[in-house]
C-alpha cells in the first residue's frame, strides 16, 4: 500500500513535502522506529480513544506512553481506548493498527503532546505495517497547530495510568 490515500490526498492539499521510509513489517511503532533507524521520539504514533462524544486520537512520540488521566485532565472528558473493530472503520484505507498520527485527514479530533514541538523531524504510520511518512518537524507542527496540544505522556518507565 505504501500510503493510506485519504493521507495522502491529505499531504498533497496542504501542499507538504514529505517522502516515505520503507522499513520490514513490524507490529508496533516502537518496532517500527528500529526497523526504520528512526529516532523512536520522533516517530509520532497515535492512540484512538472514545467515549459518549465521540472518538479523539492522541498522538505522542513512540517512546512514550500515553496518560490517559492527562488527556481526560485536558479535555474534560471520560475517555477509554477505542477497538480494533471501530478502527477498522474509522480508518478503512489503512490496515489494522497501523493509524496515521495525522488523524485530522480523516475528520478526527486530534489532541497531541507538546513533547513534539521540539523534534526537527516527524515519522508517522503511513496506513500499513510497512512504511513511514517523514515530515520536517515544521512542517507537523503547521498541520497540528490549530488542534489541540498538551503534555500527555511520559517515558515508559511511567506506568500508571498509562497505554502504550
Amino acid at each position: 500500500m505504501a500510503i493510506a490515500s485519504t493521507l495522502k490526498t491529505y499531504l498533497d492539499g496542504h501542499q507538504v513535502d514529505y517522502d516515505t521510509l520503507e522499513h520490514p513489517h513490524t507490529e508496533s511503532a516502537m518496532d517500527s522506529a528500529k526497523a526504520a533507524h528512526v529516532p523512536a521520539h520522533q516517530l509520532a504514533k497515535a492512540v484512538v480513544l472514545e467515549d459518549s462524544n465521540g472518538y479523539i486520537v492522541s498522538v505522542l512520540p513512540s517512546s512514550n506512553r500515553l496518560n490517559l488521566g492527562w488527556v481526560n485532565e485536558e479535555l474534560q472528558r471520560e475517555l477509554r481506548l477505542a477497538s480494533e473493530p471501530e478502527l477498522k472503520k474509522l480508518f478503512s484505507d489503512c490496515e489494522a493498527g497501523a493509524v496515521p498520527a495525522l488523524s485530522n485527514a480523516y475528520g478526527l479530533m486530534v489532541i497531541w503532546d507538546d513533547q513534539l514541538k521540539h523534534a526537527s523531524d516527524i515519522y508517522i504510520e503511513a496506513g500499513d505495517h510497512e512504511h513511514l511518512i517523514h515530515l520536517k518537524g515544521e512542517d507537523f507542527k503547521a498541520l497540528m497547530s490549530k488542534l489541540p496540544h498538551s503534555v500527555i505522556s511520559a517515558g515508559k518507565e511511567y506506568s500508571r495510568w498509562v497505554y502504550e
